[in-house]
């Protein structure tokens, strides 16, 4: 049990070291191969009972894992580029990444009028091509955020962000996104993000590997 307990004392150090200053697919490499190292180290010790199956099961979990991160950050690599390329030329719309999560935020101001969960005519254009992405990259869930800013009624903008996140998620849907893969959430005036209420008005798609 010893030995275990700094097998993954070990790890987790290794895990903390590495993934700093590298690319997103170096990072998720690593953070597979950690992982899997991890794993592996504790079934190996668990089937085997001694240091040479704790070993043997890190080695094996550590190719595993490192072959399924490697995989997980092109895979989101690709899809980024994509969702960049649809978004470029949209004075309403921006792509951020954090790990292997993509983010992809609409001004609400281009989607909604004021008080209102109706899609304008130009938000149809903009989901149009988001769509495609989303089609074209099925190995991901799909989180679909209201945001409003803190003008008026908490419950009332609550409400209201909720409910122009579903009208979004409709209009995925609409489009051959597979609704299983998608979640529906209001944040309302609770996660603001500037000093600006047109830049706290606003609907992300994030997009999370399975």
């Amino acid at each position: 049990m010893k030995k275990m307990r700094l097998i993954v004392l070990l790890i987790l150090s290794l895990f903390i070291v590495s993934c700093a200053g590298s690319t997103h697919q170096e990072r998720k490499t690593k953070e597979g191969v950690l992982v899997g190292a991890g794993v592996g180290a504790i079934l190996g010790q668990v089937i085997g009972g001694d240091t040479q199956g704790t070993l043997i099961g890190a080695g094996i979990g550590a190719a595993l894992g490192g072959v399924a991160g490697n995989q997980i950050g092109a895979y989101m690599d690709r899809q980024e580029a994509d969702l960049r390329n649809v978004v470029a030329a949209s004075e309403y719309a921006s792509v951020t990444r954090s790990q292997n999560v993509l983010t992809a935020t609409f001004k609400s101001n281009s989607f909604f009028a004021t008080n209102s969960s109706t899609l304008m005519a130009g938000a149809y254009s903009e989901l149009d091509r988001v769509a495609k992405v989303l089609r074209d990259y099925p190995q991901t869930r799909i989180r679909v955020e209201g945001h409003t800013d803190s003008k008026g009624d908490a419950a009332y903008n609550m409400t209201l962000s909720e409910r122009r996140a579903q009208a979004v998620a409709d209009a995925l849907v609409q489009r051959g996104v597979d609704p299983s893969r998608m979640q529906v959430m209001g944040f309302g005036e609770s996660q603001p993000v500037s000093s600006s209420d047109a830049a706290n008005r606003r609907v992300n798609i994030v997009i999370i590997p399975l």
